[in-house]
């Protein structure tokens, strides 16, 4: 089964501007191998999609995962996934996960339109929230705390996981913020099938924050670019939605989500894609 990675040879985004093209000065993707790698990024997990894909997530609280929109639908049949058959794995690396929850329910932007719109508006609003059937504790996957707000020519960081390389996450240390428009940035960081709902992270002044989620890649004039979106105001509708029960799924489930602090919470330190069958 396909679980959403889009990569739209020729498209023309008119997102660019002034030609720019992919940072020379990027970091190459390492495999964080070692428990040591991942001490710090427990935070950031292995989303198993009913052993039909996988997608990558972050916790955001303690029994609150952020993704990608399209990871909760079935690209063939158009329906949602069921959440309660979705899994969690925090910190997944090499057979082992720092801690393991089942899905209760979920969220999807109610803006969020995979056969319409513009690819802008998809981006922008291809964000979801995985409500866990049981809290991790902040002494296993400290949360990460989102924060809105890039700029071009930004150094962001990206955790994930994808096809090749599903096993373990890999980091890229530094990659850049091409261009930022209307709630959607052009990346130039490495993405793949599985990199789906992966936070884009902004490490400035030592403390880590959610800036974006990749969403897709695109081949561009430019070259093969990764798009997100802003997270920060998609992630508070998104948070309202599930505290009042507002199109969460299953609907026999309303989750009272816990409050969640985006000016800080607890943790300081530190595509659209698919999994091909």
């Amino acid at each position: 089964m396909q679980f959403g990675f889009l990569i739209a040879a020729g498209l023309s985004l008119g997102l660019l501007a002034g030609g720019m093209a992919r940072a020379q000065s990027d970091d190459t993707l390492r495999r964080m191998t070692l428990r040591q790698d991942t001490a710090g990024w427990e935070a950031i997990g292995y989303l198993d999609l009913a052993g039909k894909g996988f997608c990558t997530g972050a916790l955001v609280a303690s029994d609150i995962v952020l993704t990608a929109a399209h990871c909760l639908m079935d690209s063939r049949t158009g329906k949602r996934v069921d959440p309660t058959a979705v899994k969690f794995m925090a910190g997944w690396r090499d057979g082992e996960a720092i801690a393991t929850r089942q899905g209760r329910a979920a969220v999807i932007h109610a803006r969020y339109a995979p056969d319409s719109g513009t690819m802008i508006e998809r981006v922008r609003h291809d964000v979801a929230l995985l409500h866990l059937a049981e809290p991790i504790s902040v002494a296993q996957a400290a949360p990460l705390s989102p924060e809105g707000g890039v700029s071009p020519g930004d150094s962001v960081t990206v955790i994930s996981y994808a096809k090749g390389r599903a096993k373990a996450p890999s980091m890229q240390r530094r990659c850049r913020v091409l261009e930022r428009r209307s709630g959607v940035m052009a990346m130039s960081c490495d993405a793949y099938f599985g990199s789906s709902g992966a936070p884009v992270l902004s490490l400035r002044g030592g403390r880590v924050r959610v800036v974006g989620v990749m969403s897709m890649i695109a081949q561009t004039a430019q070259g093969r670019l990764s798009f997100g979106m802003d997270v920060e105001r998609p992630l508070r509708e998104l948070l309202a939605a599930l505290r009042s029960g507002r199109g969460v799924f299953p609907e026999t489930t309303a989750p009272a989500a816990k409050r969640v602090n985006l000016d800080g919470g607890a943790r300081s330190s530190g595509a659209k894609f698919l999994r091909p069958e």
